[in-house]
């Protein structure tokens, strides 16, 4: 049942989930990064994703997330803390990866595409709010790399798009978000995705629900941010967790993470 109390959050089970990296990546200064593919507990994941049409919707058992312990009694968790820490100075968010689908060349040209659903990942299985596209790159790119995603919005509505947006000539695991047509506030499914200007490098496109996002003010500096910081997101059991780094130079660092889950 829902923790609606601050007796009932003192009184809730929880678990804590580590996600640490132990390999750092070269990264732009003030750009967010993919770091899912490096080493670390859980062990790397696969960057490149396993379908250009469909998608796949990751959980917390694919290869790269940590795992969840079920939530016994109720079918719904929250997050109510996070402590971390980084080797360099960024910022760190915290995710659940809800849908992932590509490597699309450079040049892709997809549409009319039927996504998988992750409708039973977001609150309630109705509430698609505070869903976001993103790029991820797979490998490095020639040229501007520019990309069209066309998506179901938060309503159902079909045909909506991102437009045309230039990115930049991106190397290995950087991400941008991108911009979601006038009105929209979140996602239910990707049908379409179109590539074009750059000459080399392929790229996934995501569908991220954002749950925390931290700053580490000093290198090799720990932080706690307890519910009221947090705020307290819901999740399920399957959340396919997850973390980017915007490091303020030329490396994503080794960031570290602890995760507090109460289970309401």
């Amino acid at each position: 049942m829902a923790i609606t109390t601050l007796d009932g959050l003192i009184a809730a089970p929880k678990q804590r989930v580590q996600i640490v990296k132990t390999a750092s990546r070269t990264s732009v200064g003030g750009a967010w990064f993919s770091v899912f593919d490096q080493a670390g507990n859980p062990g790397a994941g696969t960057l490149a994703g396993t379908s250009t049409t469909t998608g796949v919707v990751p959980t917390d058992l694919t290869a790269g997330v940590p795992i969840l312990n079920a939530f016994g009694g109720g079918a719904t968790g929250y997050v109510t803390g996070v402590e971390f820490a980084s080797s360099v100075t960024c910022r760190v968010m915290l995710f659940d990866l809800l849908w992932k689908a590509g490597p699309y060349a450079n040049n892709a040209n997809t549409s009319a595409n039927t996504p998988a659903s992750y409708a039973s990942r977001v609150p309630g299985g109705t509430d698609f709010t505070n869903t976001e596209i993103w790029l991820e790159q797979v490998t490095a790119g020639t040229l501007v790399q520019n990309v069209n995603v066309t998506y179901i919005n938060q309503a159902g509505t079909a045909g909506r798009s991102t437009g045309t947006v230039a990115t930049a000539v991106n190397i290995v695991g950087r991400m941008w978000q991108l911009p979601l047509q006038a009105g929209d506030s979140g996602v239910q499914g990707v049908t379409g995705v179109v590539g074009s200007v750059a000459s080399a490098g392929t790229f996934n496109i995501l569908v991220l629900r954002p749950l925390w996002v931290g700053r580490v003010i000093v290198a090799n500096f720990g932080d706690i941010h307890d519910y009221l910081r947090v705020g307290m997101p819901a999740i399920t059991a399957e959340a396919a967790l997850g973390i980017a780094v915007l490091a303020d130079s030329t490396a994503t660092g080794l960031p570290e993470m602890m995760v507090t889950i109460a289970n309401g």
